[in-house]
């Protein structure tokens, strides 16, 4: 049975914008993004929103609903109470290009910054071999469907434009972690890269992109936590610090 809701839509581009009030009708077992479509076909035919498959597994949808980050095609009406407004804006964490679509290339160069696997030279095609523990230790991170959820949520990233040069930032730091644990991966400094040119250090590990991820990755606990203890371990172990120190004397 079809109900009406009170919804408020933020409408503009990167030079100025508003919310919208609009009351929509809304049927049993909807979501946020069948309700934004129901907008678009009856009221507000100009209104920009990116989404594709409507499975929650692209992360085309990603906005922020009363708020909180989240995927529109995953997000139920019914979670809400029959009276509550529901408020949908863009991510906050990335320039608008218009009403709810923001511009994410941010993330695809960061991406680009990152070397891929590099398999030891002497395998041929094919003969790559893995044990399944050494599988599955990172097998986690390679669910996720870059929604950019856990970036726009990352405080680092959100509230302070000037860390995008150095940061990375969560998604990132998973591909990094998942590279880093792979035994075949030939590139042996990506810890030391991770503090060092990937703004590791800034994470401060609130977990709040743990907490908006639609896959479940424990990306704080499983990725980042662990991340930041192997670099300890290379960059302030005092045993591996005065090895340093009797191997630069000994060439001098």
């Amino acid at each position: 049975m079809a109900r009406k809701l009170n919804l408020r839509i933020w409408r503009g581009d990167a030079i100025d914008g508003g919310l919208k009030d609009v009351q929509v009708d809304v049927n049993e077992g909807e979501v946020v993004l069948d309700v934004i479509h129901r907008v678009q076909a009856t009221q507000m035919g100009d209104l920009a929103v990116r989404w594709n498959c409507k499975a929650g597994k692209c992360g085309s949808c990603s906005m922020e609903i009363n708020g909180k980050p989240r995927l529109a095609c995953m997000t139920q009406v019914a979670s809400f109470g029959e009276d509550e407004t529901i408020t949908v804006t863009p991510l906050r964490a990335f320039p608008v290009i218009k009403d709810l679509v923001t511009d994410v290339s941010f993330n695809y160069k960061k991406a680009m910054e990152i070397p891929a696997y590099e398999p030891p030279k002497e395998l041929q095609p094919g003969e790559a071999r893995m044990q399944q523990v050494d599988v599955e230790r990172s097998q986690e991170f390679r669910k996720c469907i870059e929604c950019f959820l856990c970036q726009n949520t990352c405080h680092v990233i959100r509230d302070h434009e000037e860390n995008k040069k150095s940061f990375a930032g969560p998604r990132f730091f998973i591909r990094i972690a998942e590279l880093d644990m792979h035994p075949l991966d030939m590139l042996k400094n990506r810890k030391r890269t991770a503090q060092e040119e990937h703004g590791l250090g800034m994470c401060n590990i609130t977990k709040c992109c743990t907490e908006v991820c639609p896959e479940h990755i424990k990306i704080t606990d499983n990725a980042i936590i662990p991340m930041k203890e192997r670099v300890v371990d290379i960059k302030y172990d005092p045993a591996r610090m005065f090895a340093g120190l009797l191997k630069r004397e000994k060439r001098n």
